[in-house]
């Protein structure tokens, strides 16, 4: 598969790399052998790139990724995870003395000593313009927790933000077919800044896999039940923040744009990795069949034609609702 260099972490990583919040939780339960499965077969098919969190399953996501790596040595994996929702989500939470707790706790689970980048996970907006917040961060690089580190972002502002800090090694932002607000003005400064762009929610929840109907129903501890309305965190992290139904008719018009050979996902993938500027796109993977495919979208070829209609798509069903927003 192809590589591209992580932004400022200077490594090498897949395009198409491996979201792990399904094997923590919020996606109803996976069994802990299916979990070293799909590690197996994301890495089986190239992929090089896991990424995380601390609040995965409050740390089950992270330690399935330690054990496999552990049983699995040398295969050159970079892994990202992020910290900071394991505490009240209030700026002033985000001190040293917090992220040293954070990191150890997720080098303990990831059965490392050094964490290759670790990740602002969505904090509240005035942090990522508090200097000593990324002060704090590179003193944890200086003492060798952590080799780099970057932010995850819900909105465009925020990464800008973020960017404009010399040691921001990486941007995680949702970025798909029903968000494109990223491509204005993210990419082009995360590119001219040397940092990296993890594109995450690639599917939108699953609505860009074109399996899902107005019938669908999702289990009680899915976050696609639960968090419709944003009720546990940011609605933009479901659905991308689109009105299901609404996502449903916009996903019949994808589906005329995929190229054949390729399936509604495998085209929804390639078309973000073809974006310049991102690095790696992340989906998730509840089986191992999900796995393989999700990596062989590395190999759809993706033209202007398919380019065009996505935004077609977009500036007709959610530019209006998803532009201002996020």
């Amino acid at each position: 598969m192809e590589q591209r260099i992580l932004g400022k972490t200077g490594r090498n990583v897949s395009i198409v790399g491996l979201g792990t919040w399904q094997l923590g939780a919020d996606w109803g339960n996976v069994d802990p052998a299916q979990a070293q499965a799909i590690l197996a077969a994301s890495v089986e098919a190239g992929v090089t790139f896991f990424d995380t969190a601390d609040v995965y399953g409050d740390g089950r996501s992270e330690q399935a990724i330690g054990k496999f790596l552990k049983e699995n040595p040398g295969l050159g994996i970079t892994v990202a995870t992020k910290m900071g929702r394991r505490m009240e989500q209030q700026p002033e939470n985000y001190t040293l003395a917090n992220f040293r707790q954070w990191v150890d706790r997720s080098r303990k689970n990831l059965g490392t000593d050094t964490l290759d980048l670790v990740q602002l996970h969505c904090p509240p907006t005035p942090v990522y313009s508090n200097n000593e917040v990324y002060d704090a961060l590179d003193t944890l690089v200086s003492e060798g927790a952590i080799r780099n580190y970057g932010v995850s972002v819900e909105r465009t502002d925020e990464a800008l933000e973020a960017i404009r800090h010399e040691g921001t090694a990486s941007v995680q932002i949702i970025l798909n077919a029903f968000r494109l607000k990223p491509l204005d003005d993210v990419l082009p400064a995360a590119k001219a800044a040397g940092v990296g762009i993890i594109a995450r929610v690639p599917l939108a929840s699953g609505l860009l896999s074109g399996k899902y109907s107005k019938d669908t129903t999702f289990a009680e501890n899915d976050h696609r039940n639960y968090n419709r309305k944003g009720e546990a965190f940011d609605v933009g992290e479901t659905f991308s923040g689109v009105d299901y139904e609404l996502g449903l008719k916009a996903v019949k018009e994808f589906e005329q744009l995929v190229p054949s050979g390729a399936t509604t996902a495998q085209a929804a993938i390639a078309w973000i990795a073809a974006q310049d500027g991102v690095t790696t796109v992340i989906p998730g993977a509840r089986n191992v069949e999900q796995a393989r495919a999700n990596a062989a979208a590395a190999g759809v070829s993706i033209g202007k034609e398919f380019d065009d209609g996505v935004r077609w798509i977009y500036d007709h069903y959610f530019r209006e609702a998803i532009h201002p927003r996020w």
